[in-house]
């Protein structure tokens, strides 16, 4: 039996104030991911049947290849914030906790910077 106070006990085990920053990240993320979700949907839905040509010439056009860096850069970043607090509330060893986090995020950012240099190597390259 310890003589010590609920709050006593408490202090020192982190603030409440923590995750603050990481869920309005995901939230302005998510609120991100909106407009250029159903961009992206709907002009996929409108090239449904295109051939390989059409498709690069789509991507090659400035205001197309932005938005699908924008769209990239929002998805796998709030991909990451999600997939991050998971493992935080469902892995209880430490160590795989760190380890699982840091993975995470390394691929996220790989897969990332993979979509992107794609987009870029289209818009760049000639039509």
């Amino acid at each position: 039996m310890s003589l010590r106070s609920p709050l006593s006990q408490a202090r020192g085990l982190g603030s409440a104030k923590e995750g603050v920053g990481h869920w309005w990240m995901q939230r302005l993320s998510a609120l991100a991911l909106i407009p250029l979700a159903l961009w992206f949907v709907f002009s996929i839905a409108r090239y449904h049947v295109a051939d390989y040509p059409t498709m690069m010439a789509w991507v090659h056009a400035p205001l197309v290849a932005v938005t699908l860096v924008l769209f990239f850069i929002a998805g796998f970043y709030h991909s990451a914030l999600g997939v991050q607090v998971v493992i935080e509330d469902y892995v209880g060893n430490e160590a795989l906790k760190i380890g699982g986090i840091a993975l995470v995020k390394l691929a996220h950012f790989a897969l990332a910077a993979a979509s992107i240099f794609a987009v870029l190597k289209i818009a760049f390259g000639a039509p």
